[in-house]
């Protein structure tokens, strides 16, 4: 979506495979909607003509299909049984700088070692004027490359004594996927800000961002990787049916604080995250949507004739319309749940010229009105978001142009008011829309051109969630209230990119 926030990335790990790297291929495919600007594949294996370990390496720009479009890349050049990937939406580091792209690789004295990662590093700042002060010559300007020097400068003499000596030193939210020469590392950071789930294929150990990773390719979902957990995936694992792992402790005073957009806007509906299936809160989102907002404190009276409709923004709010018009029939409530828009799921990155025209464009490239269902009717939207406002007054524009009788915005989630410092890209504080309208409603309806806005409250968001999901954690909520769970160190500023 063009005004929508971002999530950073997708990984995806497997360990002792004969297909590890078309497994890897695949599960990035299913992980492609948390990034769409890079891809990237590394596997490993020992090369007896060598007598040495190698790690072979493809990535590139673009979609996961076209990266690896060639198929002797998946079936010749990444030899190995064990295997790391990488889908890259760019926020810290530049945009279009190719040595950005993950996952990242080096040689260093312990062997080879390769990593992914989802999140952002909150003291990337100060890790990197500390390495800078030290004479340190950085490759790419992403914060991913910090662990790796973390690693490397490690004075511990094991492998994994020297990761865990890295993530003692690292802040933030971040899931990683680390690649040694016999090993898998998965480790997801001690508050859990991100999503990580471990699998079993054909008795090969994976892990994901999310379990509709596993379903593509027919891994069994075994459970989450815990907030804090950090996984050794390798032989002894095998032999045991269980990892090893160790624990990350979370800073003093700060607790669990999973990401609660990811169930409202990021993860798939079909994917498990959190211990929940995104399906389920999403639908009940849309109910706690309906217990505040009911169809009958919505729509005009003097349209009364005709059934309101309930349309979605598709896909990633469908579920949460479909449980908006079921709690509102439930209560008694006469609306109907239709398709009034479709999408085109075949249009990439076209009309990228700057201008008003371009991103109006863009929306009718992606979106089409379903005229007969709209006309005459009176039309409540229902979508998981407003970040700037922009395509939601393009997609208003388009429902206009087919002549309901009026048109209302509901929206399944709180007013977005705040930046993210936890693994989601938003823009500046004073380009959303609930910013620039100082949180007036009535102005907001008038700038994206519908008779009424509606949100979620904060309240209603949380209980929502909670009541879906029996899990006993808390989640961040810092978008839409401006409370940071975790100290955040604000001279920290992503990169300009292409992309936001």
């Amino acid at each position: 979506m063009i005004d929508k926030p971002h999530d950073y990335c997708g990984i995806f790990g497997v360990y002792n495979h004969s297909e590890a790297a078309l497994l890897t291929y695949y599960g990035l495919h299913a992980l492609q909607h948390r990034g769409q600007e890079s891809a990237g594949i590394v596997t490993t294996f020992y090369d007896e003509r060598k007598n040495r370990n190698i790690m072979p390496m493809h990535k590139g720009f673009g979609l996961v299909l076209s990266v690896f479009d060639d198929p002797r890349i998946i079936k010749k050049e990444l030899r190995g049984s064990s295997a790391i990937g990488h889908n890259r939406y760019s926020t810290s580091g530049a945009a279009k700088n190719p040595a950005n792209i993950q996952p990242f690789r080096v040689h260093y004295r312990n062997g080879n070692l390769a990593i992914g990662h989802n999140g952002n590093l909150s003291n990337a700042r100060i890790l990197r004027e500390r390495f800078r002060d030290e004479g340190v010559l950085f490759q790419s300007t992403s914060d991913t490359e910090l662990i790796l020097h973390l690693i490397s400068h490690s004075r511990e003499k094991n492998q994994v004594d020297q990761v865990m000596d890295a993530l003692s030193q690292i802040e933030g939210a971040y899931c990683l996927v680390i690649l040694t020469d016999d090993k898998l590392i998965a480790v997801r950071d001690p508050n859990g800000f991100r999503p990580l789930a471990l699998g079993l294929i054909d008795g090969a150990y994976t892990v994901a961002s999310e379990t509709c990773a596993f379903d593509i390719i027919g891994a069994e979902f075994i459970r989450d990787v815990e907030p804090g957990e950090v996984l050794i995936i390798d032989r002894e694992a095998a032999v045991n049916h269980e990892p090893k792992n160790f624990f990350l402790h979370a800073k003093p005073g700060t607790e669990t604080s999973q990401c609660i957009f990811e169930y409202v806007y990021f993860s798939r509906p079909d994917s498990r995250i959190f211990g929940e299936m995104v399906d389920k809160i999403r639908r009940n989102l849309g109910k706690q949507l309906a217990k505040e907002h009911p169809v009958s404190q919505v729509i005009s009276h003097k349209y009364a004739d005709k059934k309101p409709i309930v349309i979605s923004v598709p896909d990633s709010s469908n579920t949460a319309a479909i449980g908006y018009a079921h709690e509102n029939q439930k209560l008694g409530y006469d609306c109907k749940y239709d398709i009034g828009l479709i999408r085109n799921h075949y249009v990439g990155r076209t009309f990228i010229s700057p201008g008003q025209k371009s991103r109006e464009q863009k929306v009718r490239t992606k979106f089409n009105t379903v005229k007969g269902v709209l006309e005459g009717r009176s039309v409540i939207i229902v979508d998981d978001s407003i970040v700037r406002g922009t395509t939601s007054r393009h997609l208003v524009e388009m429902i206009r142009e087919a002549n309901p009788r009026e048109v209302h915005f509901l929206v399944s989630s709180p007013p977005i008011t705040h930046p993210c410092f936890y693994g989601m890209d938003f823009p500046s504080p004073d380009e959303l829309i609930a910013n620039k309208c100082n949180g007036d409603i009535e102005t907001i309806a008038r700038e994206i051109g519908v008779d009424s806005v509606r949100y979620l409250s904060p309240e209603g968001l949380v209980s929502a969630v909670k009541e879906a999901n029996s899990s006993e954690h808390s989640y961040c909520t810092a978008c839409f209230t401006g409370d940071y769970p975790v100290p955040v160190h604000f001279g920290v500023e992503k990169e300009e990119n292409e992309i936001a």
